[in-house]
């Protein structure tokens, strides 16, 4: 062992030598590039039109599998959602095995099987290629669209959209599509709750029939198999599918705004704005500006690295992060850089937005930048390259892209080969600052009046209001609270509401037990109030305790990881307004703000200090909401609190269903006991 050990060191002395001795007065010359091997498919196509690609590769045991139908977007118009429908409902049975069978044999064979309105997935062990090849034909060709499956899908699918009615980044995310692309555009149009119910089985089988053809069809097979016995087993299995033209369609033109310009779509429940900065790009992979275009793209906003990420949150601290992107599409894609942030620095978010795209767009990056930008960029394309799935996609991309056969091949040497000129002169022809869409979903009443007053290029940017539609709209207004309406009466009503202010003041202490799941984990949250002010809470996972604070009414301190911290000024003041069970009996130092749209009810807005607000519903007098503004790490986000499902205890009514967002997280706790005045001792608030 000694001699093994003297050995390693002396060849860390050699290596250490050599190294003293390079002249580093001279930066080393780069190497060329290395090459890509990507194994070349064999191919043939059947009569039926179905092109098939095969590549072997013997290192593992597997097969994986992609059926892919590269036919040109189309639009749906009033049946939107025909296409979502017709490839929820393929794997669901064929008129060969019902739906049962079908799953419990992919699994038997410990196969993936994902089937889609244009493609079909699979991977297996090699063993059982001949058999998952079989069921993903016979799922492909041969489905049995029933209409009890059909009901079920449908209703699924349209209660999903009906749970995301208020969801602020997923109607963001409509309505910047609609607006870059078109609402008549394929990949503008979106469904709703009405486009499906509009929807018929009989449709969903006319779609199919009209749109699962194999004239623009591949089929990619890489991994442990035999061309030749292959080949024989997809002729057996895909020969049968019937050759069809598919229907010729004009696609509209993709349209970018005339002017740079605000975009809002008032959400009257968001705590913070989701900010999308987009505009349409005509970028193929083909494209000499291809590979400029993602290295521009990798810098400005690709990473956590990027300039983005390191200005909105690093820097500013305004947001969990920033990214952006550049489409690569046959027909139509987008450049977009986004994020989520608080509601008080969306219009401080926007201007910083502009600040760096203006930048990499009008300055030329650092030698730096652009070679930290390739490197990251490589060490993501050769890490994908392990993948199978990667490597059949690329031979799918030389096929459908009209790519050259190397493509991927020099594709590490083309990314060397991008200079600083290329990525200014990319980002000012992509990076389209002059005709963008500044799409921002948000509350209006509290961020549009700051939005309006932004200026860009020496003039104040325009700014439109839109619906959940993609429709414009003139500028929503606030609602008027009626003179008669103080925080006293506020409060008065909520006291009336929940019990009389004779039953809440005969409360001493409250305790609550409540539990959410987290990932398929059970999440406990036990809590202890008392009417003078203190607090214990306690938040556990599978019966071990992950937080616990404990609040005295003067000081208090958190315990997470083993660690046991003092609560600061800040926590102290938070703490203050949590611990009481009904802070409502006191009027204080709160005011009215206003009133808003909660959950479509109109409710009281009442701000307690700068960084806590209660919303109390105008009609029942409930209490629905809390947000509450803190600040951590240097990071400050908004956490909104909402209560439904008031049940009555000893005479008082209290929430049964809490649901607390923090950061992208959302908590959903049920309630599940709750005692008034036992449960609670004092050495529940000792340190």
């Amino acid at each position: 062992m000694k001699k093994y050990i003297l050995t390693i060191n002396a060849l860390l002395f050699l290596a250490f030598t050599s190294i003293a001795q390079i002249d580093r007065s001279t930066p080393p010359e780069p190497g060329p590039a290395p090459k890509i091997n990507l194994e070349k498919p064999e191919t043939f196509t059947l009569e039926n039109g179905l092109k098939v690609m095969i590549v072997e590769n013997h290192k593992l045991p597997r097969v994986n599998m992609i059926l892919f139908l590269d036919n040109p977007p189309h639009s749906e118009g009033e049946k939107a959602g025909v296409s979502t429908l017709t490839g929820g409902l393929l794997g669901t049975g064929t008129t060969k095995t019902p739906k049962d069978e079908f799953n419990e044999e992919v699994d038997y064979l410990g196969a993936n099987l994902y089937f889609g309105a244009e493609s079909v997935r699979a991977n297996t062990l090699s063993k059982f290629f001949p058999k998952v090849l079989g069921l993903m034909a016979e799922g492909a060709l041969a489905p049995k669209f029933t209409q009890e499956e059909f009901e079920k899908l449908q209703q699924r699918e349209i209660e999903e959209l009906e749970s995301n009615e208020k969801d602020v980044a997923f109607n963001a995310g409509r309505l910047r599509r609609t607006l870059t692309f078109g609402k008549n555009h394929p990949y503008g149009e979106f469904s709703t709750p009405e486009s499906l119910e509009a929807v018929t089985l009989e449709e969903v089988k006319s779609h199919y029939n009209t749109y699962f053809v194999p004239e623009n069809a591949y089929l990619a097979i890489i991994g442990d198999v035999d061309f030749e016995k292959a080949k024989q087993l997809v002729e057996e299995k895909f020969s049968s599918w019937e050759a069809k033209k598919l229907p010729k369609e004009e696609l509209p033109e993709v349209r970018n705004a005339e002017t740079t310009q605000i975009n809002i779509l008032d959400m009257p429940n968001a705590v913070q704005s989701q900010i999308a900065v987009v505009n349409s790009v005509d970028l193929k992979k083909s494209n000499p500006d291809y590979f400029p275009s993602i290295i521009a793209n990798r810098i400005l906003g690709g990473g956590g690295d990027a300039r983005l990420f390191m200005n909105l949150r690093e820097d500013k601290g305004y947001t969990y992060g920033a990214y952006s992107s550049i489409g690569n599409d046959k027909y139509a894609a987008a450049f977009i850089a986004s994020a989520q942030v608080r509601n008080e620095v969306t219009d401080s978010s926007v201007v910083a937005f502009l600040d760096e795209i203006h930048r990499i767009r009008t300055e030329k990056v650092s030698e730096e930048e652009l070679n930290n930008a390739k490197n990251k960029y490589i060490g993501n394309f050769v890490l994908s390259l392990e993948q199978p799935s990667t490597v059949a996609q690329y031979a799918l991309d030389i096929e459908t892209e009209d790519l050259p056969e190397d493509f991927y091949e020099t594709y590490l040497q083309k990314i060397n080969d991008v200079t600083v000129e290329d990525v200014q002169r990319v980002a000012k022809k992509y990076f389209k600052l002059d005709k963008a869409r500044i799409v921002v979903a948000g509350k209006a009443s509290e961020i549009a009046e700051n939005l309006e007053k932004i200026e860009f290029n020496g003039e104040t940017l325009p700014v439109k209001y839109y619906n959940k539609l993609g429709e414009e709209i003139e500028k929503p207004k606030a609602k008027e609270v009626d003179a008669s309406v103080t925080v006293e009466k506020v409060y008065a009503d909520y006291i009336e509401a929940i019990g009389g202010r004779k039953a809440v003041e005969e409360v001493e202490s409250v305790a609550m037990i409540a539990e959410a799941t987290v990932q398929g984990m059970a999440l406990n949250l036990s809590m202890k109030r008392t009417m003078d002010g203190k607090l214990n809470q306690e938040v556990s996972v599978g019966g071990n305790v992950m937080s616990k604070q404990v609040f005295n009414g003067e000081t208090g301190f958190v315990v997470a990881q083993g660690q046991k911290i003092p609560y600061n000024e800040d926590q102290i003041k938070a703490a203050k307004l949590d611990a009481n069970p009904f802070p409502e009996l006191e009027v204080g130092d709160a005011s009215l703000e206003g009133i808003e749209n909660v959950e479509g009810k109109d409710a009281y807005v009442v701000a307690l200090g700068e960084n806590n607000k209660a919303f109390y519903d105008a009609e029942t007098g409930l209490k629905i909401k809390t947000v509450q503004t803190v600040s951590q790490a240097g990071q400050t986000m908004s956490i909104p609190t909402g209560y439904s499902d008031y049940q009555e205890v000893e005479g008082v009514k209290f929430p049964f269903s809490i649901s607390q967002a923090a950061g992208p997280q959302t908590f959903e706790f049920n309630v599940t006991e709750i005692l008034v005045n036992e449960g609670v001792t004092a050495e529940d608030f000792e340190e």
